[in-house]
């Protein structure tokens, strides 16, 4: 299936500090299975996907972001234009939930401030080791109105659910009329692809 038999293209993006899992959870959503060897990314790489969502059919540009302090000024420029983020914190590791504000803050400045955002609690398969408890990180969810989820890159436990509720989000407030689907309909990519390889999945609607 091509860009142009898609009804939207709806751009996210990943974020959140290193070595929370960013790569590995959206490795395993395009491919469906724990990835081995894992690069830290550099920059920016670029990942999409074809799903299927309440009948319409979405083709998902996913821009999976450096969370290292010294590309941050670079990846800027990929917020424009973004309908969702999701930002991944490592439940193991505080100082990752601690700059969730900061993410946030940076969604919101350098894309719109209606951006749609949902946290990603990652590495639940590591339950015993956590620092960050469920309910504490669903107090600060609500305080920031943000939807959250735990998920695991690991095992894939709700890693397919964590894209469906943010695409599902976007949608809905497509169909309610607050995003106008003028800016969101296929088009072809400008965009520098990555070294990796953009899969896409064939949508049985």
């Amino acid at each position: 299936m091509t860009e142009e038999q898609c009804d939207y293209v709806f751009k996210f993006i990943i974020i959140g500090n290193g070595n929370c899992g960013k790569t590995s959870l959206l490795y395993h959503y395009i491919h469906g299975t724990q990835i081995c060897n894992v690069r830290q990314t550099l920059g920016v790489q670029f990942s999409a996907k074809i799903v299927c969502v309440n009948k319409k059919k979405i083709k998902m540009q996913l821009w999976d972001t450096a969370g290292q302090e010294r590309y941050r000024s670079l990846t800027k420029g990929y917020y424009r234009g973004a309908l969702g983020a999701l930002i991944v914190f490592d439940i193991t590791n505080s100082d990752s939930f601690d700059a969730l504000q900061d993410w946030i803050k940076h969604a919101r400045d350098f894309s719109k401030p209606s951006i749609q955002i949902i946290i990603i609690g990652n590495k639940a398969d590591l339950d015993k080791e956590r620092s960050i408890s469920e309910q504490t990180a669903k107090q600060f969810c609500q305080e920031n109105d943000v939807q959250y989820i735990e998920t695991s890159a690991n095992t894939g436990y709700q890693v397919n659910e964590a894209f469906t509720q943010i695409t599902t989000k976007v949608l809905d407030l497509l169909q309610e009329g607050a995003i106008d689907e003028n800016m969101i309909k296929p088009k072809f990519l400008t965009s520098k692809k990555s070294d990796e390889t953009q899969p896409t999945q064939q949508c049985n609607c």
